[in-house]
């Protein structure tokens, strides 16, 4: 049975992040889009936050969240790609 390795396992969950991310991009272009909001104002911003429901809040948390572990996850694999940053005593003792 396959055992999935550590390094293989934050490859495939920064991919995902990355697809989450640019899935929220597109959404809130076409929304701010069909809202009139392309030229944003702090006014028009604070009403669109102010008189959303919670559930929008919760979904701005989770992409805060996405985008902070995608950032740094990326950071890391351009370390380990172009430094050789993870060596395999590094790899052992973060499992």
């Amino acid at each position: 049975i396959y055992k999935p390795e550590l390094t293989s396992t934050f490859s495939i969950f920064h991919r995902i992040s990355g697809a989450f991310l640019a899935t929220i991009v597109l959404f809130c272009y076409l929304l701010y889009l069909k809202m009139g909001f392309i030229c944003f104002t702090y006014e028009n911003f604070y009403q669109f936050l102010f008189y959303s429901s919670k559930l929008i809040l919760i979904l701005v948390e989770i992409t805060a969240l996405a985008l902070s572990y995608h950032l740094y996850n990326g950071v890391r694999h351009l370390l380990t790609d172009f430094s050789g940053f993870l060596y395999c005593s590094l790899i052992r003792f973060a499992e």
